[in-house]
């Protein structure tokens, strides 16, 4: 019998039993759906993220002091250490570029022309050059010392009227009281800018740290404090509770002179020298137990990737358990089938067909199946992490290499599982075979 004959033959087989063929698929259709999908959002999110990062951000080290055991993403563990001298002296180190303490302000709402928006992210206050002048699309940075702000697209769409570059917008802190900040640059994404914010699309506000962080960070709360357009008291009111020089930041950014390998090595080792050196008022806080970490958006991105790499073993675990149920299945039907089909086989031997191709024919069939499971997963997984990708707004990655190896595991699957049925449907006696009822 021709391979043609047997695939023909197998083919007519599969499309007697419709149902039967295609619950006996499903376990593959599972398995091989739930790598597929999985390893095409793991590349696309990987891709999207490092796509985000731009050259300017390539030079920039984001660091915190922590329990240098502490597991987990940026910030994890993170103690309040680095003073406002401390990141004066990092700026004046020649390795390094600028330093700038980060700090998110919790606010309640924000107003614009008399409507008003909740604003759960609250203010991101950073250095002027946290904001790089090439991710305006208009405007310009905000500057030191001055009551202004640099919104995102997503910030200025989400008021009837959007808002514009001018503007003034009343910000209500969560601690009490109300600033007034005027617009002075939209940024051209809505995505964060840092791995500290995260990449994801949400309407943010860039405040500098002086005044907004100063003000919280010493008011009379006692890290938080009332401020605003009654801020003109805010020095007097320092005197009292406490100074500015006391304030201590939660991270920094230090930026190296270019994105050169060389030079940001540099920065980081002059600015960590700095801090374990006895002139930082950090020291005071570091040793074994609290140490400080300065690390680029791409080293803190490959801590990303190895828990996205995790989790691709673990899903590809449960699918590798998805494949053999489903191998486990085909190996049943085809069992049922040889049953079923005893008196065609003893047709088929009586009128000359050799044991090797009553073997070739239900392996065939097996083999169809497995191949049909892969397929199928394989269309399903795809579907599944395009709509996923969408939904989450990252470009879609197709995984080539793994559409490739779900044919050969679908192909695998079928032989392992068909052989058996295969082998004893050959060996079947064609005097026993016809007269089986």
């Amino acid at each position: 019998m021709s391979p043609l004959e047997s695939l023909r033959l197998s083919w007519r087989s599969i499309r007697g039993h419709r149902l039967r063929s295609a619950l006996t698929t499903l376990g593959v259709i599972i398995g091989v759906a739930a790598v597929i999908a999985f390893v095409a959002l793991g590349a696309s999110l990987q891709a999207g993220i490092i796509g985000d990062i731009s050259p300017d951000d390539q030079r920039n080290l984001y660091g915190w002091a922590a329990d240098p055991d502490t597991e987990g993403g940026p910030l994890a563990g993170a103690q309040f250490v680095f003073s406002q001298d401390d990141l004066e002296a990092v700026e004046e180190l020649e390795a390094v570029d600028a330093a700038y303490g980060y700090a998110t302000i919790d606010a309640q709402s924000v107003t614009h022309e008399g409507e008003t928006r909740l604003q759960s992210n609250g203010l991101i206050a950073a250095g002027p050059s946290y904001i790089r002048e090439s991710s305006l699309r208009e405007g310009r940075q905000f500057e030191m010392g001055e009551r202004e702000a640099v919104i995102n697209p997503a910030a200025a769409e989400q008021f009837e009227e959007n808002v514009s570059v001018g503007d003034e917008l009343e910000v209500r802190i969560a601690t009490g009281g109300t600033e007034t900040v005027t617009v002075v640059g939209i940024t051209d994404t809505s995505e964060g800018l840092s791995p500290f914010e995260g990449f994801d699309a949400a309407p943010r506000m860039y405040v500098p740290t002086d005044p907004f962080y100063l003000e919280q960070a010493v008011g009379p709360a006692g890290g938080g404090g009332d401020s605003g357009e009654g801020n003109d008291d805010s020095e007097s009111d320092n005197d009292e509770t406490g100074s500015e020089t006391d304030v201590r930041y939660l991270a920094i950014v230090v930026e190296a002179p270019s994105a050169d390998e060389d030079d940001v090595d540099a920065a980081r080792e002059a600015a960590t020298a700095y801090f374990e050196s006895e002139e930082s008022d950090a020291s005071e806080f570091l040793g074994e137990d609290v140490a400080v970490s300065l690390q680029t958006s791409t080293e803190l991105l490959q801590q990303l990737e190895d828990i996205l790499d995790i989790l691709q073993s673990f899903i590809v675990g449960i699918a590798a358990i998805s494949l053999v149920v489903g191998s486990i299945g085909i190996a049943n039907i085809m069992l049922v089938s040889v049953t079923e089909r005893t008196r065609e086989i003893g047709i088929m031997k009586a009128v000359g067909a050799q044991n090797r191709d009553v073997l070739g024919l239900f392996l065939t069939e097996a083999v169809i199946l497995g191949v049909i499971g892969a397929v199928l997963g394989t269309v399903l997984g795809l579907v599944v992490a395009a709509l996923a990708a969408r939904y989450i707004d990252i470009p879609l990655v197709y995984p080539l290499e793994y559409v490739a190896l779900a044919i050969v595991a679908g192909i695998l699957v079928g032989v392992v599982s068909g052989l058996y049925p295969a082998w004893r449907a050959a060996r079947t006696d064609p005097i026993d075979a016809l007269r089986y009822e």
